[in-house]
């Protein structure tokens, strides 16, 4: 690093740049801190131990790498922390997400997938920050590497983590992306007063349909709707599938009722905005996509991690968890000699639920 740039009135003069860029880029916030992160190291190997993380292997990979940022990157000083709205509907739940035979998608997922456009955009900040600084030393990460992002973002001052494990701001409730840039710069860092504001507060705890949190700030991974329809590759434990109702990619219960999420704000981002109708169909046109349909249709989207046979496992459970309709169990018949196990499995649980419960059969 050239001598010059490692002087305090310089180091301030590019962590208020820093901000400007940030903010040029499209960020709603940016923050500097360093890289100690013993506290948290010490929660996540207690969550591992426990086998709170269920398939999530990539959790307890990479040795300290993920508590250790200079481990993963060498002479790393500091983190930027940056946080990208994405709310583009409302915050709380919405009439069509009410009704049982309609399909309810995460709102991160209703758009393009995210890391493209945010691992772009920081790309573009540690470019300028390497140019003011004349060295190439900068490096963006978006969901790409073992990196605590929430712990990262708590620790450079963009919010707290509350009970229910996300990241909560005063100003903007839980609806954003994080990204990091990783840097060997001595940037000053930014004052961070302990500012955890969930007071006596256990709604979120209190909502979640699985019981997933097994106290407050502690999710148990494998019962969580978000994990079980996302994650999980194999089948959903049926004790928990009556309890997934018509969630069929990812679940924000937690964060719907979160009293911060008064707060969200809406992003104008095009890529946010829901594609395919997914903020308002109903679950049995989801179900009859075929695998053509659904690549096209998930092209650019996070859902495509689900897979078409999660897509289609996560609907069966839904579409069994409905209200009776003829209509719905001639969809499930229709898909009872599938080529997949794992849907056959789904499709058998969901028609069972409707000639056990409701006593009718496909026409």
């Amino acid at each position: 690093m050239p001598a010059h740039t490692n002087n305090l009135s310089t180091m301030t003069e590019l962590a208020a740049n820093i901000k400007v860029w940030g903010a040029e880029l499209g960020f709603q916030q940016v923050g500097i801190t360093d890289v100690a992160l013993q506290e948290h190291e010490t929660r996540l190997n207690q969550w591992l131990a426990k086998g709170y993380h269920g398939e999530l292997n990539y959790m307890a990979q990479h040795g300290s790498k993920r508590s250790h940022p200079e481990e993963l990157l060498p002479g790393t000083l500091r983190v930027i922390s940056v946080r990208l709205d994405y709310l583009t509907t409302q915050a709380r739940v919405s009439e069509h997400e009410q009704q049982a035979q309609n399909a309810q998608v995460s709102r991160y997922a209703l758009g393009r997938d995210y890391h493209k456009l945010m691992r772009k955009r920081l790309a573009k900040l540690a470019e300028r920050i390497d140019a003011q600084a004349h060295q190439h030393g900068c490096r963006a990460f978006v969901d790409s590497a073992p990196v605590m992002e929430r712990a990262l973002a708590e620790k450079s001052g963009l919010g707290w983590i509350g009970k229910n494990t996300m990241l909560l701001n005063r100003e903007a409730g839980s609806y954003f992306f994080l990204g990091e840039i990783f840097t060997n710069l001595p940037l000053p860092l930014d004052v961070v007063e302990p500012n955890n504001h969930c007071g006596n507060c256990t709604a979120c705890l209190d909502i979640c349909p699985t019981q997933a949190f097994v106290a407050p700030y502690t999710l148990d991974a494998r019962k969580c709707i978000s994990y079980l329809t996302i994650e999980l590759k194999g089948s959903i434990p049926e004790p928990l599938r009556t309890k997934i109702g018509n969630r069929i990619f990812g679940c924000d219960d937690c964060q719907t009722i979160c009293p911060w999420n008064r707060f969200a704000q809406l992003s104008n981002e095009a890529d946010f905005q829901p594609r395919h109708g997914l903020d308002s169909a109903q679950l049995i046109e989801l179900f009859n996509w075929t695998e053509e349909d659904f690549l096209e249709k998930t092209a650019g989207s996070a859902i495509r991690r689900a897979g078409y046979e999660g897509w289609l496992r996560n609907i069966a459970v839904a579409l069994g968890n409905a209200p009776p309709d003829v209509r719905i169990l001639n969809a499930l018949s229709a898909k009872q000699s599938h080529s997949s196990e794992l849907v056959r499995e789904h499709v058998n649980w969901a028609l069972d639920q409707h000639t056990n419960k409701h006593h009718i059969k496909p026409e």
